[in-house]
Formats: C-alpha cells, structure tokens, sequence
C-alpha cells in the first residue's frame, strides 16, 4: 500500500476517520487528498482535514500554523478564482516536512500584497509566508498549486 488516499468531498459531506488513517498512519510518509467544491465553508473542511493528518501523523504541535495556512490558501481560491472545485493536498515527507498543496484551474499566480495598516484585507500570502519555512506558485497545465511548508520543531535531548 502506498499510504495514498484520494477522496472526494461533495457539499457538507465530512472525511470518515477511516479515510483519513487510509493515507495519514503515524509514522507514515504518504499524503492524503482531497477535491472540494469552491465555497466558503471549504476553510472548515479544510482545517479538519490537515488536523486530522498531522493527528494521525503525530504531528499535532503543527496543527494551528497548519490550520492558519491552509484557511489562507483557501480563501484565495474560494476569493479570487471563479473555479468550481479545487485539490487540497496535505504530504508528510520523508524529511518530516509537512506540504500542503491546494490547486485550482486559474493560471492567475497569486503574490503578496505590501498594504497599509488600516488595510482590512489582502494579507492572506503574508501569513503563509510567516507561518511556513517555505512556500510558492507552481503553473501546471491545467492551472496551478500554492503550496507551504512546515517543518516540525527539532527534539531537544534531556
């Protein structure tokens, strides 16, 4: 088994347990997947998912930067794209860096907003690029992915 899962998420409809520890067993270096339909309650979705892989993954101490992340990355989707549904991807590497991925069909490369402090919006980027130790844009043929990276805390020795 390749610790792979693909499922699809369609209106309210939650991820059983059961497929979430499918693609994300403690220990594992695998991914889980997941398409949603484009709406605003997709950030919800979407943080239950990431926390119940780095749950599942033993990884909780990344849960609410992961969590920030991915309702930023969401919300851009959901914001400026008019896409109907979009891919969110949560991989734990063999490095113990955690990927999250979140891929649409716009070809519109989102960047960074530089805005005033009485600005009420447009900081989502600048977020994710405090949160994680690396982030980016990939184009693919049928869109792109916006993806951060976290890096678990190093073990300190007694």
């Amino acid at each position: 088994m390749s610790g792979k899962n693909v499922a699809t998420v369609r209106g309210e409809t939650q991820l059983g347990s059961d497929a979430i520890a499918f693609g994300a067993r403690q220990g594992a270096f695998g991914s889980v997947a997941v398409r949603m339909v484009c709406r605003p309650s997709a950030a919800r979705q979407a943080r239950r998912l990431v926390s119940a892989a780095l749950g599942a993954w033993g990884m909780a101490e990344l849960c609410a930067d992961a969590q920030q992340i991915v309702s930023e990355l969401v919300a851009n989707v959901v914001s400026h794209t008019n896409c109907a549904t979009f891919r969110l991807e949560v991989r734990r590497e063999e490095s113990g860096v955690v990927r999250i991925e979140v891929g649409d069909r716009s070809r519109v490369i989102p960047e960074p907003r530089h805005l005033g402090t009485c600005s009420e919006s447009g900081r989502g980027l600048l977020m994710v690029e405090a949160l994680s130790c690396r982030w980016g844009c990939e184009r693919r043929r049928r869109g792109k992915v916006v993806w951060a990276e976290l890096k678990p805390p190093r073990e300190t020795s007694p």
